[in-house]
């Protein structure tokens, strides 16, 4: 049942991806130019931002912290509009290379400590009042794109944890099968991987130990994604019941977004 993401033709950006055409339970598909995933558009080109804007971008979701944003402002055309939406107050997913140096002396140490950070910080996703408004606001945004051939773009600044638990949750509510839904999960693992190698051989000259750390910041691991379904399914009976109870996500929006994102084309 694998199915490939859609990946976007951006020459300054990774990770960038369409969800359209994964199918749903029910036989129908997401449709195309619609809804799409991201790492950050700090570093977009003119040609880039054109074809966002061509694509048919009109709504960019920011889950990044203040410090992500100021250091790495989006790039988007005058007509897209900019949503800035801080899933945490401060980047725990610890992408970014100051909060990468201010680790380095517990992670040459300590064995699974980038792991057990990871670990962390999906717990933080699905339990902090903070992450769930985020995500309540992201659903906001979602139903609100309801214009035909408009998109909406959701990103942090891999495009892999905080933007990955956004696809699961958008995933979920469409009724995409789990297994396609950990597919497109894992994928990031492939679309970062130039990005992470260059991490670890930063690193590499400071022990195994360091390696092993720095690679679990910087992938998307089975681990982490079941450790949040885990906790969703321990203290609120399950991912769709943390859907509705959680980030307030009622029938009737549910039967509007996939109005709105599903096709049976």
């Amino acid at each position: 049942m694998e199915q490939k993401p859609l990946l976007l033709d951006i020459k300054h950006g990774f990770n960038f991806r369409d969800l359209g055409s994964y199918k749903t339970l029910d036989g129908r598909k997401i449709k195309k130019h619609k809804i799409l995933r991201s790492a950050n558009l700090a570093y977009l080109s003119e040609r880039d931002v054109n074809y966002l804007e061509d694509y048919g971008l009109r709504y960019d979701v920011d889950f990044r912290s203040i410090s992500e944003k100021e250091v790495e402002p989006d790039r988007i055309s005058n007509n897209v509009h900019y949503h800035f939406n801080p899933v945490f107050s401060e980047d725990e997913t610890r992408s970014t290379k100051k909060d990468q140096e201010t680790r380095y002396k517990t992670y040459s140490k300590i064995k699974n400590a980038g792991f057990e950070d990871m670990l962390k910080a999906y717990k933080d996703i699905v339990l902090t009042d903070g992450a769930k408004k985020a995500y309540r606001q992201f659903f906001d945004l979602l139903l609100a794109n309801d214009k035909e051939n408009e998109a909406l773009l959701f990103h942090c600044t891999a495009g892999k944890d905080r933007t990955g638990m956004g696809a699961v949750y958008l995933l979920t509510a469409l009724g995409v099968d789990n297994k396609i839904i950990h597919q497109d999960y894992l994928a990031s693992n492939i679309y970062t991987e130039t990005v992470r190698a260059k991490k670890i051989a930063d690193v590499s000259g400071m022990g195994p130990v360091m390696s092993a750390n720095i690679k679990a910041l910087f992938e998307v691991n089975e681990a982490y994604l079941n450790h949040a379904l885990q906790l969703m399914k321990d203290n609120f009976g399950g991912i769709n019941n943390y859907l509705h109870t959680e980030l307030k996500l009622n029938e009737q929006e549910v039967s509007d977004l996939r109005k709105i994102y599903l096709t049976d084309k």
